[in-house]
């Protein structure tokens, strides 16, 4: 298993791995236009903005891209395990991993839980600070937790 900082040359590779998470997961928990929001939110541009700022890892496996997480200060952004992968250990291994490159700098971090992700955040100690809803369409509220855990 290696863990590294994402370059340019796999854009591509982490927007795929995002972008077909959240269509086979997401519906499982909101409604479609919530996935939406969030195939917009977790766009192309943004992926390679985050790379370019240094702020995105990867998990590969076998010379299989299985992972990604990004950080900004200590603040994680974004968390994606490939479906086929989840349950193994991967989303919590890069949750480490961030937590010990954040605790260099910050004795806290912080996060946005959807509600595929709450559990795992819970059970890596995480502990809900407050409800938050966005309305991102007329017949679609997108519900979720900031968490946040001392390190």
């Amino acid at each position: 298993m290696k863990y590294i900082k994402a370059d340019i040359k796999y854009a591509e590779r982490i927007f795929r791995l995002v972008h077909s998470t959240i269509i086979e997961v997401y519906p499982k928990y909101y409604p479609q236009e919530v996935a939406d929001f969030f195939c917009e939110l977790h766009n192309k541009e943004s992926i390679i903005d985050d790379i370019n700022n240094g702020s995105v890892y990867i998990l590969i496996d076998e010379d299989r891209l299985v992972g990604t997480g990004s950080r900004s200060d200590n603040h994680i952004t974004r968390i994606y395990v490939l479906p086929d992968f989840q349950d193994q250990g991967y989303g919590s291994y890069i949750m480490r991993m961030l937590e010990k490159d954040i605790s260099l700098q910050y004795d806290k971090v912080y996060l946005e839980a959807s509600f595929p992700a709450a559990k795992l955040y819970e059970y890596l100690g995480y502990k809900t600070v407050r409800h938050e809803k966005l309305q991102v369409s007329d017949n679609a509220v997108l519900v979720y937790e900031i968490m946040e855990k001392r390190l």
